[in-house]
């Protein structure tokens, strides 16, 4: 057998998937070579809160006899996986990152979490996150760290998803997005991460950011396992009234539809405005290859963005999350979600209104641009991961330069668009940069395809940093 990071560095769930019904590899071999992986790398990225240990050997050896017997739940069967620290697990803490709660045990899993079972999955544990799925980690939850570079950011608020992702930690991960959070440590950490449409995926066991703005979605190391991942855990739900009726498809059969035909709108004169040179080099690398690949570009104009016109649906949802542990347990929260929490006591009515307004706008206006094109690219960050301590500094000042890191990340979950980020090449220095195709809503099989069809063109999903 091989070394334990060889199989883990090597393949996807459809590799690891086809070895295991062949009888090449059990999932109970798997789930140890990542385990064992853990064991020796994870002190020194802090991705998991909590890895699972016994459990998920128990679930490899339930998936080896139903494989054994004939049972073929689908891609997932005995794929080991990890689940944001978010998330309902029966029996398990879920501390969203606010260590107050560490006393609090979910008495039943979430409905992704039972859904990922039946689909036959393998839970390594839980993965570290910033406190209450904010923009800052808590004071005592160190943060976990990016694997291409020690001391730049690891992204917010699914940091520890995305690092476990790119460190080969786990086969793939979910992650939630309020304003980017799986967007900003996909882009930050050079994995695949799907921002869904607002009710794709059911919220029933989740703790709460902004219920009006949360989603549910995969992160993973392409976007063939992200459709895999996605395929598992979306659709209606009887615990969750807010989860779509609508029907789910076959994303990894679409996958080999590609692009031909399909129309992408493209801003260039603002992205040029907007990002440095690494970021604008991937992005018109992906259009190239994309083009090459049969899909047409098309010049838009993307509608101005102010994210400060939306600041008090965020900051009365995160009021309203927190409600009833906030002031109750004030003491236990870090300063930056502390003092976020109290000034929801200033917002009046007619600040929410106006922020709903303009929401409602925006939504008209990025609706109006897919009736011309089928999906829209976009950056997902203006630059590749900076250090850690600048990008704090530059979010708590906020002003212009806040609001040009959120550019293309929380519109996008005001208007309830679903997204892909993907890594798309460099940055000279050796840092991912990432390129985002947006959709209409519940289009993410389209947004599946394309970035399968990119990714089947080019080598930059492979890529895995140097560690250990």
């Amino acid at each position: 057998m091989a070394a334990p990071d060889d199989i883990c560095l090597r393949g996807g769930v459809a590799t690891f998937g086809a070895q295991l019904r062949r009888g090449e590899l059990t999932s109970r071999d798997l789930t140890l070579a990542f385990l064992d992986r853990i064991d020796s790398l994870d002190p020194g990225l802090r991705s998991y809160a909590r890895v699972m240990r016994d459990d998920a050997l128990a679930d490899a050896e339930c998936a080896d006899r139903e494989i054994a017997a004939g049972l073929d739940r689908g891609a997932l069967h005995g794929i080991p996986v990890a689940i944001k620290d978010l998330i309902d697990i029966a029996d398990a803490p879920t501390l969203a990152g606010m260590p107050f709660r560490a006393d609090h045990k979910a008495v039943r899993d979430a409905t992704i979490v039972a859904r990922l079972r039946r689909a036959g999955a393998v839970i390594l544990g839980k993965l570290s996150m910033t406190e209450g799925a904010t923009i800052l980690h808590h004071p005592h939850v160190p943060a976990p760290v990016n694997p291409w570079r020690a001391g730049h950011s690891s992204g917010f608020s699914s940091s520890g998803s995305g690092v476990a992702v790119a460190a080969r930690l786990c086969v793939a991960a979910l992650g939630s997005d309020t304003g980017g959070s799986v967007r900003i440590p996909s882009a930050f950490n050079g994995v695949t991460g799907v921002k869904t449409t607002w009710g794709r995926v059911s919220r029933d066991g989740v703790w709460p950011l902004v219920e009006a703005l949360d989603t549910i979605g995969p992160m993973a190391r392409s976007a063939a396992d992200a459709a895999a991942m996605l395929g598992a855990i979306a659709g209606a739900d009887p615990h969750d009234p807010t989860a779509a009726p609508a029907p789910v498809p076959d994303y990894r059969r679409a996958l080999d539809e590609g692009v031909d035909g399909l129309t992408i709108g493209v801003d260039w004169d603002r992205i040029e405005r907007e990002c440095d040179p690494p970021v604008i080099t991937a992005l018109c690398h992906t259009a190239d290859m994309l083009v090459a690949a049969g899909a047409r570009l098309r010049a838009v104009t993307l509608p101005a963005t102010h994210t400060a016109a939306f600041g008090a649906i965020l900051t009365a949802g995160v009021a309203d999350a927190h409600r009833e542990t906030f002031p109750t347990h004030a003491a236990s929260y870090g300063p930056g979600l502390a003092a976020m929490l109290a000034s929801a006591t200033e917002l009046e009515a007619r600040d929410v209104a106006a922020a709903m307004n303009a929401a409602d706008r925006y939504t008209g206006q990025i609706n109006a641009l897919f009736e011309g094109i089928d999906l829209l690219l976009v950056p997902a960050l203006p630059y590749p991961a900076p250090p850690a301590a600048v990008l704090e500094a530059t979010l708590l000042a906020g002003g212009e330069a806040f609001e040009r890191f959120f550019l293309y990340t929380l519109p996008f979950n005001i208007s309830r668009h679903p997204t892909i980020t993907f890594p798309a090449g460099f940055s000279d220095d050796g840092l991912p940069c990432a390129a985002q195709l947006v959709g209409a809503h519940f289009s993410e099989s389209t947004l599946l395809r394309a970035a399968h069809r990119f990714q089947s063109m080019t080598d930059w999903h492979t890529r895995h940093p140097a560690i250990g």
